[in-house]
């Protein structure tokens, strides 16, 4: 038995960082629930494994490995993967149970399920239900989309990453609902609005922070319902256009002048301690529309009674340890997983499924164990069919093989039934995936883990602009520059300016891009808080405030570390300060 049955609160190490985490009594409950064992791995180690099979931006050129045709994929040429076009995959020219095989009891669980990812055709990427979309990933029902990742529902977006139900816009990180815009990162139902944060529904503005219902705003902070502010200021139609005019950001110098004194503005912003929305008996940050959540970041609508999530929206309930997941009853340790599912445990980008266990890119299937690329299928185990009964007197016996031959790495991690994929047996370079975003690590300390490091290849484009040959006005650009490979002044990769981005530019009235589309993404990526909680106090000193002439007594949770500069506020002294 590997549950409690008082279902008390217990103290573990770590076995990847060896620092003591904590299982509580519904921890507990849950495991106990699902018959799986209590974690091995603290919640941010549990994080980083998840994430490292999880490619969402890196994109390769190799070979269809049924047609021989050239393709884009997230699969590096050299990971020994039979990679197939994205539409082929879908097709019926392949069956995905040709690649079965009976379970060897003489060999660790993990070790077989990587032979059998080898052995069964993936799709180039993972996209469904899109048209006209290139070079996406982790994508659905996008229409005339470019460069989008880990997002659902779109039209004419470009650059993006968790961009929901948007339209028309560009270089956007985290919004839902935004059409038109530019540069936004965790806006909310915005129109016309340019290189702003936890912006919800303002439109005609630019470089708002914490601005709700505002119109026609520019660098401003913790606005509500306000037009021709400039910052913070309120001043008339014609005064605002005058002030707004000297920033010029059609140019890259009043672009660069504009967003430096978006930083100052930032820095004397009053900060929520988090921004939960219609939502109880939640701890985390960006939560809207919730119920008894904690440890939770990036969720939205009808997410209820789920622990350590991110990123994710859509009915999702009786949830632990996921990301990317929509639309999921009941499930542990997932990534890309749900479309109407239901008890899905250790799965990678599995939709419309239920009962479905260690399975990876299988869809609208149920009673799987350890299947990789199942469509319409049940009562399958590596691949190979079975009858209810012969599934159902099997699966014990592979579990208690699971836990008696674990597969252990060469660091000395042990993984069993209730741990989620080794990070070693990914057919991602760590420095490829998300786990990089969150827990950057160098070649060196990669490598001492035993994982696999790719480096970043070097453009085969040759560069014919560089950042300071590029005029200074959007106006002055020629259209000949979409024929120009430029250098990244960051990075010093090449990219390009695609026409559509050149007409969205002309028309939001910004300067050129100097830097390609990953360096923008982590700029934006940068200003997001870590998905971890602090014990903290309000800040607020305020006389005129409840607390008298006393510092406000309200302790939370909240993702600003105690070593940072924000200033931090509990949720009423805030309501009494924003205006």
């Amino acid at each position: 038995m590997w549950y409690h049955d008082d279902m008390h609160e217990e103290s573990r190490q770590c076995q990847n960082c060896k620092n003591a985490f904590t299982i509580d009594a519904t921890d507990f409950a849950f495991y106990d629930k699902i018959k799986v064992p209590p974690p091995t791995f603290c919640r941010e180690c549990r994080m980083q494994r998840r994430f490292a099979y999880r490619n969402e931006r890196t994109l390769h050129r190799r070979t269809c490995a049924m047609t021989g045709k050239d393709i884009i994929s997230c699969f590096a040429p050299d990971v020994s993967f039979k990679v197939i076009d994205r539409d082929l995959w879908w097709g019926d020219s392949w069956d995905p149970l040709a690649s079965g095989r009976d379970y060897d009891f003489s060999r660790p669980f993990f070790e077989q399920f990587r032979d059998l990812m080898e052995q069964t055709p993936m799709p180039a990427l993972f996209i469904g239900k899109c048209v006209n979309t290139q070079y996406g990933n982790h994508i659905g029902e996008f229409k005339g989309s470019y460069l989008v990742s880990a997002s659902w529902v779109g039209e004419n977006i470009m650059y993006a990453a968790r961009c929901n139900s948007c339209k028309d816009s560009l270089d956007m990180f985290t919004a839902v609902e935004c059409e038109f815009c530019y540069g936004d990162t965790s806006c909310i139902k915005c129109n016309n609005v340019h290189f702003s944060e936890h912006a919800i529904a303002c439109s005609s503005s630019a470089f708002l922070y914490d601005c709700k219902g505002c119109t026609d705003c520019f660098l401003s902070a913790n606005l509500r319902n306000k037009q021709y502010c400039f910052m913070n200021e309120q001043l008339s139609k014609e005064k605002y256009k005058k002030r707004i005019a000297e920033y010029d950001i059609q140019t890259w110098s009043g672009l660069q002048r504009a967003k430096k004194e978006f930083e100052n503005v930032k820095s004397k912003a009053l900060r929520r301690y988090a921004v939960v929305v219609n939502a109880q008996n939640v701890t985390g940050d960006n939560i809207t529309n919730a119920a008894n959540l904690r440890y939770c970041f990036d969720v939205a609508n009808n997410i209820k009674d789920c622990r350590y999530l991110t990123n994710v929206i859509d009915r999702v309930e009786d949830t632990y340890d996921g990301h990317g997941v929509a639309s999921l009853t009941t499930g542990l340790e997932m990534i890309d997983t749900g479309d109407e599912g239901a008890r899905c445990f250790f799965t990678a980008t599995v939709w419309g499924s239920h009962d479905m266990w260690y399975s990876y890119n299988c869809h609208s299937s149920h009673d799987c164990f350890g299947c990789v690329g199942v469509r319409k299928k049940s009562y399958c185990i590596f691949n190979k069919q079975y009858s209810k009964e012969e599934y159902e007197a099997l699966l014990p016996r592979i579990v208690e093989h699971m836990n008696a031959m674990p597969y252990v790495d060469s660091r000395g991690r042990s993984h069993s039934f209730g741990d989620y994929f080794p990070i070693d047996l990914s057919p991602f370079a760590y420095n490829e995936t998300v786990a990089q975003d969150y827990f950057p690590l160098s070649q060196a300390e990669i490598g001492k883990n035993g994982w696999n490091f790719k480096p970043i290849q070097q453009s085969q484009y040759t560069v014919t602009k560089h950042v300071s040959d590029l005029p200074d006005s959007i106006e002055d650009v020629h259209d000949s520059i979409v024929k120009e490979i430029i250098e990244c002044e960051t990075c010093k990769r090449a990219f390009r300016i695609l026409e559509d981005e050149l007409t969205r530019l002309r028309q939001f009235g910004v300067a050129l891009p100097r830097r390609c589309f990953e360096c923008r993404h982590r700029e934006r990526f940068l200003t997001v808080n870590f998905p971890r909680l602090y014990h903290r106090q309000c800040m607020c000193d305020m006389q005129s405030h409840t607390h008298g002439d006393q510092p406000c007594p309200t302790e939370f949770e909240t993702s600003y570390a105690p070593d940072r500069p924000e200033i931090v506020y509990c949720e009423t002294c805030y309501q009494q300060e924003v205006v």
